[in-house]
């Protein structure tokens, strides 16, 4: 089962990072799945690697922005889904 908990709002190729605008909390050890807007999926992953503001962090919560370090390619406006 899973719960939508963000979008992507921004994607880094070189690092490769996408930054999240939850909508519900998430932690080190989540598994997120990216989607494309039709429900398409990207790629599923386990959370590694999350920072705020370029500090470490080992959770975020709703209302929050945060740059996830990803397995694949994404982009702005993607759907972050986490597995319940």
């Amino acid at each position: 089962m899973e719960k939508l908990i963000g979008r992507v709002k921004h994607f880094y190729g070189h690092i490769p990072a996408a930054v999240i605008e939850l909508e519900d909390d998430l932690k080190i050890g989540d598994v997120i799945i990216i989607k494309k807007k039709n429900g398409e999926e990207k790629f599923k992953q386990v959370v590694e690697s999350m920072e705020i503001e370029r500090k470490k962090v080992l959770k975020a919560k709703n209302g929050q922005e945060v740059a996830v370090q990803v397995q694949g390619k994404t982009k702005e406006g993607d759907l972050v889904y986490k597995e319940i």
